[in-house]
């Protein structure tokens, strides 16, 4: 699965959702893959049901089209304070 497949994936299925999403190895491991997602419905939630909201969002194609995924994510507030 490419990797802009999985962003757009990701982004339609979370609320108001950004992901980029990139080959965690190297181009030519197209099952390890890397993804930093920012959304708002992430606020007020711990990072292990996170990462679990982006799971569903993924569904059946964690266990079929991706063997890995490095994931981050953050609410916009915590993703704007990496950044300064």
């Amino acid at each position: 699965m490419k990797p802009e497949d999985v962003a757009e994936l990701i982004e339609s299925e979370l609320e108001d959702a950004e992901a980029t999403v990139t080959h965690a190895r190297d181009e030519h491991d197209d099952d390890h893959l890397a993804a930093t997602v920012v959304s708002p419905s992430f606020e007020g939630l711990p990072l292990v049901q996170q990462h679990q909201r982006v799971y569903d969002a993924l569904d059946d194609h964690m266990t079929t089209d991706i063997h890995a995924l490095e994931l981050s994510t953050y609410t916009p507030e915590e993703y704007d304070a990496t950044r300064e």
